[in-house]
């Protein structure tokens, strides 16, 4: 199969895909199930491997991330019900004032971002970023988009969240010099996002739509929960989980015994989660516990269509996997140019394959042997080449990626709104961490 077959197939897929749902609005499942079938169909995969890749990309995506879906849904249910959404809100307005709302978004998700993964974080906080949208008078496309891009570039930038950890380990950089670089890159990407997010996406009116107001809230309750209360079901992961990602350092500051293994547990996404589902539900006050069961199975409904569409992006990425994209770039490492070879490899297989984690630890071993021939072996070569991978594995995060949909999904964004706030917003950051990476090249290499 020729590299340009390869791709046209790819890229008319995409567009495909992009066609049915803005224009004729067919539902992104079936567009996603439809279309995965058809590229390894077209791609020369026989019937029985495209429909057993179908099943088993559909199941290991949600194994991955489906009930830390459902448990996030659930924590942001009964955070609008009982008023602890808009405590939240209101207690962040406080400190930074309105005008700086959408600042604090992105910077909660630069700090989220470093021990979380990104589908997690933004489930765990889009409640806050629907209230703050609400009682600031902001488009909750602005939010959205300033929280999906603040937790996406600590995401794809600073160990010890997987990729950038895997690809440190691959490429023998020097862990602590790739997190203070991926720290300090990540600050001007962070800018940028919230650049894009009040110029662009705030052209697109999405109203926050909360189901209470402050006022209908405290004449039901008489008051509303406290604000440590209230950021306790997201705090309580989030602390978790970064723990947990501290315990695996390979330093192993808490050893490999007992309480690392404890650790290890109580800090797995969907054990955390599950525990802040449980202190979610003492927020519900007394006079409303009857309502529970019905509350927990509005958050399980709520999350009914952004499982089904994060499956069917699984799928289409398990086809791609398949196929041989990875030997279809190898040709851009005889090129030359520096940091631009493994960040537009790992924009290629970010774009063809949706998960910037597998983007990330693919281009990180074709590199790898090329560090020589490029000219990058010194320690901050190295690290240079995290980024620049990192960077690439940003552009751009769209139909084939679970994160579009599950940023789409609870953000109440339109796929075309969502291809203008979230992909587009992916695109500006990569390119221009990378244009920030090649500028500092030339004078340090």
């Amino acid at each position: 199969m020729s590299p340009f077959f390869l791709f046209a197939v790819i890229i008319l897929a995409v567009v495909a895909m992009v066609i049915a749902i803005s224009k004729f609005n067919v539902h992104p499942f079936i567009v996603l199930v439809v279309v995965a079938v058809a590229v390894g169909l077209v791609c020369g995969l026989d019937t029985v491997t495209v429909v057993d890749t179908v099943k088993t990309g559909f199941g290991d995506i949600l194994a991955s991330i489906g009930i830390v879906i459902l448990c996030g849904t659930i924590i942001g249910t009964i955070l609008e019900k009982t008023g602890a959404a808009l405590t939240m809100a209101n207690t962040i307005l406080k400190v930074v004032g309105k005008k700086r709302s959408v600042i604090t978004m992105g910077a909660m998700g630069y700090v989220t971002g470093i021990p979380v993964f990104c589908d997690s974080g933004f489930v765990v906080l889009s409640p806050i970023s629907r209230a703050l949208a609400a009682q600031s008078n902001t488009s909750l496309a602005v939010m959205a988009t300033a929280l999906s891009g603040g937790l996406y570039a600590t995401h794809c930038l600073v160990p010890p969240t997987p990729g950038p950890i895997a690809m440190a380990g691959t490429l023998e950089a020097d862990l602590g010099l790739t997190i203070l670089v991926g720290l300090l890159l990540s600050i001007p990407a962070v800018a940028v996002v919230i650049l894009y997010a009040t110029k662009i996406s705030s052209k697109i009116d999405i109203p926050a739509n909360p189901e209470y107001t402050i006022e209908e809230l405290t004449a039901k309750y008489g008051k509303l929960p406290g604000a440590l209360h209230s950021f306790s079901p997201i705090l309580l992961p989030i602390v978790l989980i970064g723990i947990s990602s501290v315990a695996s350092l390979p330093a192993l500051p808490f050893g490999d015994g007992a309480v690392y293994a404890f650790l290890n547990f109580i800090g797995n996404p969907v054990i955390a989660l599950m525990l802040g589902v449980f202190l979610s539900l003492t927020l519900i006050p007394a006079s409303e516990r009857g309502n529970t069961l019905k509350w927990v199975t509005q958050g399980v409904t709520d999350s009914a269509a952004i499982l089904a569409i994060t499956g069917a992006g699984g799928s289409f990425g398990a086809i791609l996997k398949l196929l041989p994209i990875a030997d279809a770039t190898q040709g851009l490492l005889a090129t030359g140019l520096g940091v631009l070879v493994p960040f537009t490899i790992a924009m290629i297989l970010k774009l063809a394959m949706g998960a910037s984690t597998v983007a990330m630890i693919t281009t990180a071993s074709m590199v790898a042997p090329m560090l020589e021939n490029m000219g990058l072996t010194s320690p901050l070569g190295r690290v240079f080449v995290v980024m620049a991978i990192g960077a690439g594995s940003m552009v751009a995060s769209h139909a084939n990626d679970s994160y579009f949909w599950v940023v789409s999904q609870f953000s109440d964004m339109k796929t075309g709104e969502a291809y203008r706030c979230q992909t587009g917003m992916t695109a500006v950051m990569g390119v221009t961490v990378v244009a920030i990476l090649y500028v500092l090249s030339l004078f340090l290499f």
